[in-house]
């Protein structure tokens, strides 16, 4: 263990002189969060809508009107002919139409089924689906308030756990923190052991009498801690800025995103046994890093709806486990025995890249 922290404050003291490095590992990550818990959001409001009321009842006034004072929907057209829909849809003036049919009052009086027209630009059809569900939704809520059911007689009647207001920021935020984390650790770790090939200091270190695990386990002590402090403050950030919420206990927090990091860490040693210069190694750590990351780990794209392949593929992507471990804390108050198998993957992980970067270490 003396040999380890000799290392290790060694690695701290290079640390505290490289102000790159600091700002990679304290700053970078909360202006990712900043910059990325903004820019991402698949939540949509203020939808530009137009309407054409044919009726003009006071009932389809009010369906108008429950459309208006919603927070998803902003009248800017009023259509009175045919000929104005598709030169709105056309220049992407409106996103959704609603047209209220001839006798809608009258049909309401009587106590059927009332069809409303919707219209929607489907140029993006993820936008399209979204507003598809907000009109579903307010049509919903407009038929209880006319007092008959503007759709089927059978309704489904969903109780959401865990994001009732299935907020995008809270699917999307653990994902940011993962990426965050392992892009921080990766490159820190890749650069530090590369910056002393560089340098030439990497051969007089290896000639002395330390043993390689000893070494690995030095280099990375100091940037686990620096890491470990830096997502901290991310989540803490993010609960601060975008509301996230902490409904399990910090200690099973602590331990995954430790294992995690340990993982991500391990990487970036990894690479640095195949990379000769800086601009390599952070090329190679960031196509590592950022690829699996950002499209494999379930962090924006559904595993599920990925092919079969590729699924077989996430299995060795550690930050799909730590998603998975760390949405179950924060948003469901898991605990670690609830997500025992994650927290297995992250070790194996976490073990065999720190193996296999001692193993090349050592050779040479």
């Amino acid at each position: 263990m003396r040999l380890v922290w000799a290392v290790a404050v060694k690695e701290l003291r290079q640390v505290r002189r490289d102000r790159r490095t600091l700002l990679i590992l304290l700053f970078v990550p909360a202006f990712f969060l900043f910059l990325y818990g903004y820019a991402l959001n698949f939540d949509i409001r203020h939808v530009a809508l137009a309407v054409q009321d044919r009726d003009r009842s006071a009932e389809s006034r009010e369906l108008i009107e429950a459309f208006v004072g919603s927070s998803y929907f902003d009248q800017v057209a009023t259509i009175t002919s045919d000929d104005e829909i598709d030169a709105l849809m056309e220049r992407n003036h409106v996103r959704a139409l609603i047209v209220v049919p001839n006798g809608f009052a009258r049909d309401l009086g009587r106590g059927g089924t009332v069809e409303v027209q919707v219209l929607l630009n489907g140029d993006n059809a993820n936008t399209a689906t979204t507003v598809l569900g907000y009109v579903n939704a307010v049509i919903a809520e407009a038929g209880n308030r006319l007092g008959k059911p503007l759709r089927p007689r059978v309704q489904a009647i969903p109780r959401i756990w865990y994001n009732p207001e299935l907020r995008s920021t809270l699917f999307l935020v653990p994902g940011l923190i993962a990426y965050i984390a392992t892009i921080t650790a990766v490159v820190s770790t890749a650069l530090s052991i590369v910056r002393e090939k560089e340098r030439g200091t990497m051969e007089q270190v290896r000639m002395a009498p330390i043993p390689t695990w000893a070494f690995v386990a030095g280099k990375t002590l100091p940037y686990l801690i620096l890491s470990q402090v830096s997502a901290m403050l991310v989540i803490l950030a993010a609960m601060a800025l975008f509301d996230l919420p902490m409904r399990g206990d910090w200690l099973s927090l602590t331990v995954v995103l430790a294992l995690f990091l340990i993982g991500a860490l391990g990487t970036g040693l990894l690479v640095s046994t195949i990379a000769e210069t800086q601009q390599m190694a952070f090329q190679a750590a960031m196509l590592i890093a950022f690829l699996p990351t950002f499209m494999l780990s379930g962090f924006i794209f559904p595993i599920a709806s990925m092919p079969v392949f590729l699924q077989y593929v996430t299995t060795i992507v550690p930050a799909r486990y730590f998603l998975i471990a760390l949405r179950g804390v924060v948003l469901k108050g898991l605990s670690l025995g609830d997500f025992a198998g994650p927290v297995l993957a992250l070790t194996a992980y976490a073990v065999a890249v720190l193996g296999l970067s001692a193993v090349r270490l050592a050779r040479r």
